[in-house]
């Protein structure tokens, strides 16, 4: 089941060329240091002018993903968020959060760095905690399951609310498979699975998606001045 349902989420994902993953791992850079992202602000990590910022973020598969205040600055993108959302994550001493479950076990990995992950278990309010490092999870209080929802071939197609809405609000962790089996028996569509299966899916999203910048900055210390080099 699991590999049937990487396929149809594997097809909704936004697929990003080599430069928009710069881009986009470079904003989660941004955003992990805990403060609105302006044009401006990106301009400067990426090395080019703040117009060639605002046209690479322009991009639809880019667009989609990005949620942004009433100025224009970024305090949301692909999951990851300076506003308070239901997933807190914590990164390096500042508190962030995340659209969903899943975003939590993914973002890690692009960031490079490891995030405590304090999370409501919404049919019993227990508090899940967990210890996400790059390379997975180094620890879970209590056993925890993540609910998922097949998405529909739009969601990530339109806006970041739309992924929210849509997706997002429907992926938690729980604090037993007896609470999560109460929660998806009211909410059609979705299904469990386990922490270990829900990890996989996240190496799985970020090989797909970022996983030429990746695997780029794994190998070498980043130059972040590349774009249109």
């Amino acid at each position: 089941m699991l590999d049937q349902y990487w396929a149809e989420v594997s097809n909704a994902v936004p697929t990003f060329t080599p430069e928009e993953q710069q881009v986009a791992v470079t904003v989660y850079g941004e955003l992990a240091k805990g403060t609105p992202v302006s044009v401006e602000q990106l301009a400067r990590a990426l090395g080019v002018a703040t117009e060639q910022a605002g046209e690479l973020l322009g991009r639809p598969s880019l667009q989609v993903m990005a949620y942004r205040d009433e100025q224009g600055r970024l305090i949301g993108f692909g999951g990851l968020a300076v506003a308070p959302m239901h997933h807190t994550f914590a990164v390096n001493g500042r508190t962030l959060w995340t659209w969903c479950a899943w975003d939590s076990l993914f973002i890690p990995e692009i960031l490079g760095q490891p995030a405590r992950v304090e999370s409501a278990d919404p049919e019993t309010g227990q508090v899940v905690r967990l210890t996400v490092t790059p390379d997975g999870v180094e620890s879970a209080d209590p056993e925890v399951v993540v609910s998922f929802l097949l998405p529909d071939s739009s969601a990530f197609d339109k806006s970041a609310a739309n992924v929210m809405a849509t997706f997002c609000h429907f992926v938690f962790f729980f604090a037993s498979r007896e609470s999560g089996e109460r929660w998806t028996a009211k909410h059609p569509g979705t299904f469990l699975y386990s922490l270990d299966q829900a990890i996989e899916l996240a190496r799985r999203l970020n090989a797909k998606v970022f996983g030429s910048e990746l695997a780029r900055r794994s190998t070498r210390t980043p130059s972040p001045r590349m774009i249109g080099r």
